[in-house]
């Protein structure tokens, strides 16, 4: 069933705002040119992030202009793909990721002038994958956003960065289980929309923002409600735990001294 567009205003946007769009195209059996033509022209976006995108993706340039650059996962058939109507003074660099058991990975690191953005599908490792956003990290400029498939369940964690990406679920586990895998973390940003995209073809949802570089001074009052955020996230995480613990019976081995 595919949802309704979910979005969410906020302040504003200045002339210095840019739209993006994310979306994890499900390799092969998923969403193809076609249905990037029919969102460009729908969604208009500054600059397109694709994750699972195959070598065919290439011919999304020949269909509507623009810029196109894919970074291949080594050894698999699909890789990270950044489309913009307007040419890059660079092209993307290509940043090695912390290797997984079975998929070695990469990001995409566009210098976009006002800001850098990061294109990323990460590992399905709950602690690999928050090492790989460290690694991003290093590689980003002051002012910067990190898009794509986390794979993350619960906060990222990121010292500096904020979640301002939708909140709703844009993937089904096994079509049962909603989970909001797809974000949008920014530092010293601001977030002037957010929105869940139509799903299409592809078992991911699109989501699409608007940023735009934070007023001075703003930063700093971001980053510290980030910071609050993970705080108050972790502190009712743990406060779950423990009337969890209340509920069960002492186990026989409760009382065992340490060894």
């Amino acid at each position: 069933m595919l949802l309704r567009r979910n979005t969410t205003t906020l302040p504003e946007p200045g002339p210095d705002t840019k739209k993006i769009v994310s979306w994890n195209l499900l390799r092969r059996t998923g969403a193809a040119v076609d249905c990037l033509v029919t969102l460009i022209e729908q969604e208009r976006p500054d600059l397109l992030l694709m994750q699972e995108a195959t070598r065919e993706i290439a011919a999304l340039k020949d269909r509507v202009g623009g810029v196109y650059a894919w970074a291949q996962l080594p050894g698999r058939i699909h890789g990270l793909a950044m489309w913009s109507p307007i040419p890059w003074t660079k092209p993307p660099e290509i940043v090695a990721l912390p290797s997984g058991v079975l998929i070695d990975r990469v990001c995409q690191v566009l210098d976009w002038g006002e800001f850098g953005v990061a294109n990323v599908h990460l590992s399905h490792g709950q602690v690999l994958n928050r090492r790989q956003l460290r690694r991003i990290e290093s590689h980003l400029p002051q002012q910067a956003a990190v898009l794509g498939d986390y794979n993350i369940v619960g906060p990222a964690l990121v010292p500096g960065f904020r979640d301002v990406g939708p909140r709703r679920p844009t993937h089904a586990m096994v079509n049962v289980l909603p989970l909001r895998l797809d974000r949008c973390l920014v530092r010293g940003l601001v977030c002037h929309e957010r929105a869940v995209l139509p799903r299409g073809l592809s078992d991911h949802h699109p989501i699409v923002v608007r940023l735009a570089p934070a007023p001075e001074g703003a930063a700093a009052v971001g980053r510290l409600r980030g910071m609050a955020e993970a705080v108050e996230r972790l502190r009712r995480a743990g406060a779950r735990g423990a009337n969890g613990r209340r509920g069960r019976p002492a186990s026989d081995g409760s009382a065992a001294s340490p060894r």
